[in-house]
């Protein structure tokens, strides 16, 4: 797994042999999609499509999560009160209200630049659809940057193995770099996409 600042402080990229897909993956809790929001301020004169997922918190209790599309679209992806069959620990996964807002986000138009996928994860990975979607979007000639579980099942660990993407471990430790490091990096990939 590559590890940014283990190596040389400073690398030269070429955005024309560099995967065009960067997944981050660490530790739940350490910052993945603060980084990916941040990596997007910076971004802000990119047109980007896709979505990130939040905390969904009364009283200082976890109660599930919800995603948000880029361009304002809401839904809970996960409750301790939804009930069935998909559920992840104490939350229940509703893969219709995800699939309904999350995939038309991925949908590819001719202005988008960047495809956000925060994240793939267990709870996203009950819908097919949305597994189609990603490996599409992997392959489109946008640069899709994700966050990815740590640690997943066969799919999760394939998409973490293929040549057209740069894993990137998010640490506490590089966390803060990472932020203008990635932001250059798809600067870079989209320059060179320009040619």
């Amino acid at each position: 797994m590559l590890s940014l600042f283990d190596t040389k402080p400073y690398i030269v990229y070429n955005p024309h042999t560099m995967p065009p897909n960067l997944l981050l993956t660490g530790r739940p809790g350490v910052g993945k999609t603060t980084l990916v929001r941040r990596v997007l301020e910076e971004l802000n004169d990119i047109a980007a499509s896709g979505f990130y997922t939040a905390e969904i918190r009364s009283a200082g209790r976890r109660l599930g999560f919800q995603i948000i599309t880029l361009d304002g679209q809401e839904a809970i992806l996960a409750h301790v009160e939804i009930p069935g069959k998909h559920r992840v620990s104490r939350y229940g996964v509703d893969v219709a209200a995800f699939e309904r807002v999350a995939l038309p986000s991925l949908a590819l138009s001719p202005h988008t630049r960047l495809i956000v996928i925060d994240e793939i994860g267990k709870m996203e990975c009950f819908s097919q659809l949305f597994r189609q979607a990603v490996l599409h979007a992997l392959v489109a000639d946008t640069p899709v940057l994700a966050t990815i579980a740590l640690r997943g099942d066969r799919f999760i660990e394939g998409l973490k193995a293929r040549e057209d993407v740069e894993l990137v471990e998010v640490t506490p430790a590089n966390r803060e770099q990472l932020v203008r490091e990635l932001a250059t990096r798809l600067r870079n990939r989209l320059h060179g996409r320009q040619r």
